[in-house]
This record gives structure tokens, sequence and C-alpha cells, in this order.
């Protein structure tokens, strides 16, 4: 007897109903992807979001006047702030920049990447990732426990939403090369801290994965050039400062092991003892420029991307 449409298998006939679907409805590919957006905070500081989920990378907003030798503006008529003075965030810039956040990536403790972070931590509940030293300094202003995910580097963590590999790094070669710092906090410390008590307590640098594109962060100008072989990303921050001129081959060691980038963005370029409203241009040309130069040399498909003082850069 032969099988009439009323009597042939449902599965088959479903297959058949999919395939006419597929026909007439089109298909939406993943090529279709929604942009990203990294907001430039100065120093190293960065808010990124996919609009699914928002990042903040080191966000230090407050910028004190520090000290009062080169970087210091005579123009700047703020209270000048010195090391051994207890650090108070400026919360009234701090809320008119920062609304909310989700994850906070922190690369070292230095006051230039965390002395800000306890206050955003509180207002927006993010959940924090850094070292044990930038843990420890958090529990001491009250950041409970639930925010806090220390690391040492290697990790390789799974959020909702967002994938973050942590990578062991070094800080900047500072002082002519003389630089190194050991010092860590295994206990919370007592707070509030002076500047000087924000130690480094050890460095990383961050890939973080959104739904369309991988970000490799950078706090300082200086990487382990093994702990980045095999990471693939397509927008680098880039460490970009004059440290960076007393390592070997510096630029183009990085550009190779993080296998050519297509976006690179300088970050932790700026005078961070000068507010938002200062010019920054003597900076962007003597330490901006050449990198963008060189980079054209040695990646002519790479893209290098100026940013601006709380300027949003979108990246389809």
């Amino acid at each position: 007897m032969l099988q009439t449409k009323s009597t042939q298998p449902l599965h088959q006939r479903m297959v058949c109903l999919l395939l006419l679907f597929a026909v007439f409805i089109p298909f939406e590919t993943a090529a279709q992807s929604d942009p990203i957006n990294l907001k430039y905070l100065g120093t190293a500081g960065w808010e990124i979001t996919d609009g699914t989920i928002r990042i903040l990378v080191d966000p230090y907003i407050t910028r004190v006047k520090l000290g009062t030798g080169p970087g210091v503006n005579p123009d700047d008529d703020r209270e000048t702030v010195m090391r051994d003075d207890y650090f108070v965030s400026d919360t009234l810039l701090i809320d008119s920049l920062i609304t909310t956040a989700d994850f906070i990536l922190v690369h070292h403790s230095h006051f230039d990447h965390l002395s800000d972070v306890p206050y955003i931590a509180r207002i927006t509940g993010a959940k924090v990732i850094g070292t044990e030293t930038t843990c420890n300094i958090l529990q001491a202003y009250g950041i409970p426990n639930e925010q806090l995910y220390p690391v040492k580097g290697g990790e390789d963590y799974q959020f909702e939403n967002f994938s973050v590999r942590v990578i062991p790094s070094i800080h900047s070669a500072l002082n002519e090369k003389h630089y190194i710092d050991n010092r860590t906090y295994s206990e919370v410390p007592k707070a509030p801290l002076k500047v000087s008590e924000f130690i480094e307590g050890g460095s990383l640098m961050f890939l973080a994965r959104f739904a369309n594109h991988h970000v490799l962060t950078m706090g300082s100008m200086n990487f382990v050039e093994r702990e980045l072989q095999g990471i693939k990303t397509d927008i680098l921050l880039a460490g970009v400062n004059s440290s960076q001129l007393g390592l070997y081959k510096y630029n183009e060691r990085l550009l190779a092991v993080t296998n050519y980038p297509k976006i690179v963005i300088p970050t932790h370029w700026d005078n961070f003892r000068l507010p938002y409203s200062f010019s920054q241009k003597e900076r962007a040309a003597e330490k901006l420029f050449p990198f963008r130069d060189d980079v054209k040399q040695l990646s002519p498909q790479t893209k290098v991307i100026i940013p601006e003082h709380l300027g949003t850069i979108t990246i389809e």
C-alpha cells in the first residue's frame, strides 16, 4: 500500500516543514554582532560594555594633585596631596561618571589603579577581580567577600555573558629600571590608607571575553612574554609610556606575541596628576604619536585608535 501524506511518519513531516520554513525565513548569522564600547577613564582606567555586561578596568577617577614636582601644572589650584597623606576619593566626580558596573578588573594595587575602587564597588555592588593584596585592601574598606575574587594569575573564569582569563604580569620598569616591590598584604590592613600604602601587591593582565570581542588589558608598560603565548585578541589596550623605552623591542615583541591585533588602543599614557579638564596634548605628542607610527611600520594591518579622556570608542 502506498504511503499517503496523512500516513507519513510525524518526524518526516516535521523535517519537511522545517526545510520549507528555512526557505522563507532569512537566517541571521553571528556576523551581525553588536558593537562594543570602550570609554577611557584616564590612566589605565576603562569602562567597557557590549550592551549586556559592563566592566570597569582600574577606574581611577579622582586624579589627585600629587606632589609638587614634574607633572604638576601651576594652574591647577586644587589642594596638593602628598604620598604620606590619606587618600580621599572625589565621590561627587565619581557619581557623575559611574552609575553601574558588573565587574571591576584591577591590574595591581597602586593608588592610581585601586584607590577609587572601594567607593565604586560599594555604590555599584560590582564584583572585583584582583590580587590578594587588592582584595585585602577592599576588605579593609568594608567590601564583603561575596564581591571579591582573589586571583594569582592563571585562572580562567566563566561568568554569565562574560569570561576572563587572568594573566601573570610584571610592573613597569620605573626609576631607570631600579624599581621592584615585593610587598603584599597577606592580611587585611587598617583603613583608610595613605597614598603610599597602596602598594603594588603583584601585577596582572586580563583577557576579557565578551560575546563578540576579546579585549586584552594592560595596567603597566611591561609583560611576561611566555604568559601571552597562544592568546588571541582583537582589541589590545597597550601600555604606552616612557618606561617602555627601557625595554628590549617592547612594541615589536608585544605586537608579535599578541598576534598583531586588529585594534590597538594605548592606555596609561596620560599625566594622571591633572584633572580631566586640562590638556594632554604634550603627552599625546610625546608618547602616543610615536607609538602609533611605530605600530604602523610593524603591523600595517593594525589600526591604532588614540583615546581621549571620557571619550567613547565604538568598535563593530
